[in-house]
């Protein structure tokens, strides 16, 4: 499994971000290439402790949930969104792109930490899990909209 904490899988996100414009249509999901850049940032906003969005620990989700978070599989298309990280209102994707190349930046930067704090709902996750469960939240959202 690819790691946001890897230079090359950082590079790569990157570069499909890059890609991303307020053209791209979603292939599937609700939302538009803005709300999903912001919706990215969430994750790692977490991660970084800059937002805990009020997510609660749950013992549902720990058991159902958290291996699936870093784990190989792709995750199925139209996977409901957690409403804290969900926005009706319309983004800027030029806007959004830069602040979630920040949070990137911050996150690899951060790569040699050894451990990090727990997750609010999903409690605690190795620095390879955490590295592998941003890339592929990010990873899934280009894919949604065309870019592999």
């Amino acid at each position: 499994m690819k790691s946001i904490f890897e230079t090359e899988a950082k590079d790569e996100l990157i570069n499909r971000l890059n890609k991303l414009t307020d053209k791209n249509e979603a292939k599937w999901g609700k939302m538009n290439a803005g709300q999903m850049v912001w919706h990215c940032q969430g994750p790692l906003d977490i991660m970084l402790q800059n937002k805990s969005f009020g997510m609660k620990s749950s013992w549902i989700a720990k058991l159902l949930f958290k291996k699936s978070l870093y784990n190989d599989k792709p995750w199925r298309k139209n996977l409901p969104t957690s409403k804290f990280l969900k926005t009706n209102e319309n983004k800027d994707v030029n806007s959004e792109k830069i602040i979630l190349l920040k949070l990137i930046d911050e996150v690899y930067n951060q790569r040699n930490k050894e451990s990090w704090h727990p997750h609010p709902a999903f409690g605690y996750f190795t620095p390879a899990q955490w590295g592998q469960m941003q890339y592929k939240h990010l990873d899934h959202h280009l894919k949604q909209f065309g870019i592999d």
